[in-house]
């Protein structure tokens, strides 16, 4: 069996990590020209082993060379096998990485997706690599100042990473220190003392990686499965394949669609149903449909009333409007819907008393079983009709207020009650921004649409944009 040849540099990463570790440290060099301060010079460092060490660090390549010092240098002294670090030899790890499509014409990343890749990992081999480090100096003074840089960083120990690789799960360790020696003579050999050489010997768990299985995988670009877009067309559907990071298929059972009406929801065949949502004063109507829930639930058996939660997609935020769902007790055509309030649009305004039509109704006005309460400070109402008129300088009793001034506001408008005098509060005139607002008497949120106020989620939810959640 011929095995390919195999060379990753996963050692000399490691080497190289701990170089930089040791590369900017300095020492007091006697004094600036001027001598107004102190001079510090960078103490370079250097790989060799033993017998290297002494000839490039003490000769520099060459017996004409007086030692030069402070220096640092290091070298391997070990390499273990470590079989308290043993994990599964035979796992495989899989990775499935997508990458963004790079635009070379612009030279940036697209949001659309390019190649997507499959990376087996195999289980590395654990091994603790020793390294000795020698300080050399020509005196105490200079060993002292290395000396008190390096050590308190070892407290107990210092994080390296060897690579940035994502997908690299062998990258990070620790380098320990594990003992000095404060004065060796086995470097350099021979009778010259005249270099000080101190010994720091560190310990770093490392893995080796055999090579990784890279494999190609195509993209899937559209999954069509009973499932219509917005349009309900599912020719569209297939031919709209913009494919954006982030892009869910949404998927309904046999594209039936729900309306929600005061907290139930009716289930509903697929069809070109209007979306009833165009005058939020009034109620809504359920459609005729045979369509029964006991037929939809057939296909979920884990159903459970009050717990499985059926959630909406909001059509302005795209966020999920998340409910618990209950079986009608009488009427298999609604579901019975409890709305988690957390999950509605956030109020951009203050709620309102009540919805009112102003030439019929008013503070202290008896309307049918509805009786308004005398206006205080701070009551709101949304109007469904106009009132006042500035060519008209007659004033409505009911909202003229204490100082008997004039309103006029029109349809859609919020007005306020500041203790003396309505006033309006929300011009619908002058107002395109969506907006939300809860009237306190039914706990229903409109929507501001810029025209007109809707009810911020009740009406139809098409397929894929409602899911049953078990």
């Amino acid at each position: 069996m011929t095995v390919p040849f195999h060379y990753d540099s996963q050692i000399r990463r490691f080497l190289l990590q701990f170089t930089r570790m040791f590369s900017h440290f300095q020492v007091e060099y006697g004094r600036s020209d001027d001598g107004s301060e102190a001079a510090y010079r960078t103490v370079p460092i250097k790989y060799g082993d033993v017998s290297r060490q002494a000839q490039t660090v003490q000769h520099n390549n060459s017996a004409n060379v007086f030692p030069s010092a402070p220096a640092l240098s290091f070298y391997i002294n070990s390499l273990d096998y470590k079989r308290d670090r043993v994990q599964e030899p035979q796992f495989v790890d899989k990775k499935h990485v997508r990458q963004r499509e790079y635009n070379t014409t612009s030279q940036t990343y697209d949001t659309t997706q390019g190649n997507a890749f499959t990376v087996e990992r195999f289980m590395p081999a654990p091994y603790d690599l020793g390294i000795t480090l020698d300080v050399w100096s020509s005196n105490t003074t200079q060993k002292l100042q290395i000396l008190e840089q390096i050590l308190p960083l070892f407290n107990p120990s210092f994080e390296i990473q060897s690579t940035d690789n994502y997908l690299d799960w062998t990258s990070l360790s620790v380098v320990e220190l594990n003992n000095t020696t404060w004065k060796t003579k086995a470097i350099p050999a021979g009778l010259d003392d005249s270099l000080d050489v101190s010994s720091l010997n560190f310990t770093i768990p490392i893995w080796l990686s055999s090579p990784a299985k890279v494999m190609k995988g195509g993209v899937v670009h559209k999954i069509i499965a009973s499932i219509y877009d917005d349009d309900g067309t599912h020719i569209d559907a297939i031919s709209n394949d913009d494919l954006l990071l982030g892009t869910r298929s949404k998927i309904t059972p046999h594209g039936y669609q729900i309306l929600l009406i005061n907290n139930q929801l009716q289930i509903l065949e697929e069809s070109t149903i209007e979306d009833p949502k165009n005058n939020s004063f009034n109620n809504l109507t359920a459609q005729s449909s045979s369509l029964l829930w006991n037929a939809v639930l057939h296909d979920y058996p884990d159903f459970e009333n009050g717990i499985s939660q059926i959630r909406l997609e909001n059509p302005d935020t795209g966020a999920n409007i998340v409910g618990t769902a209950t079986q009608h007790p009488t009427d298999d055509r609604y579901m019975l819907y409890s709305i988690d309030t957390d999950t509605l649009p956030q109020n951009s305004m203050d709620p309102v008393d009540a919805v009112v039509n102003p030439l019929s109704s008013g503070p202290g006005i008896t309307v049918g079983n509805v009786a308004f309460p005398n206006a205080i400070a701070g009551q709101r109402y949304l109007l469904t009709e106009s009132i006042g008129d500035s060519s008209n300088t007659s004033t409505a009793s009911a909202w003229a207020g204490s100082t008997n001034t004039q309103l006029i506001a029109n349809t859609n408008d919020v007005i306020e009650y500041d203790g003396n005098k309505w006033f309006v509060a929300f011009d619908s005139s002058t107002i395109d921004d969506v907006a939300y607002i809860t009237n306190l008497t039914t706990n229903l949120q409109y929507k501001w649409t810029g025209l007109q106020w809707l009810r911020s989620v009740e009406g139809i939810y098409r397929g894929g944009d409602w899911a049953i959640v078990l």
